[in-house]
């Protein structure tokens, strides 16, 4: 499993697939599966049977679906463009990543 560069509460853009150019935050990574769930991206509907014991109402439901991590590009801090990411180390020790585009660091 290699390492992921996109992390939760992230501000990235999509760069493929049906919406392309938008932009949104990260609600959940998984990396082994090499997804990421953004909000208000890759909406689909869901068919939902009613169930009042978990006080669910029936219903056609749209809701967000995971993306590949591959169509997806962390927007950097400064430039609020898309932009490559890379890690280093600081002199107190802490491995921060960084935005390829203007070096801004993404981590806080």
């Amino acid at each position: 499993m290699a390492k992921r560069n996109v992390k939760k509460n992230d501000t990235v853009v999509v760069i493929s697939g049906k919406d392309r150019g938008k932009r949104g935050r990260v609600l959940e990574v998984r990396p082994v599966a090499g997804r990421v769930l953004v909000e208000g991206m890759n909406i689909v509907k869901r068919h939902t049977k009613p169930n009042p014991q978990k006080n669910i109402k029936g219903g056609v439901l749209a809701r967000e679906a995971l993306l590949d991590i591959s169509n997806v590009m962390v927007v950097d801090s400064e430039t609020g463009k898309p932009s490559r990411v890379g890690r280093k180390i600081l002199e107190d020790g802490r491995h921060v990543r960084f935005a390829k585009r203007s070096g801004a660091i993404l981590d806080k």
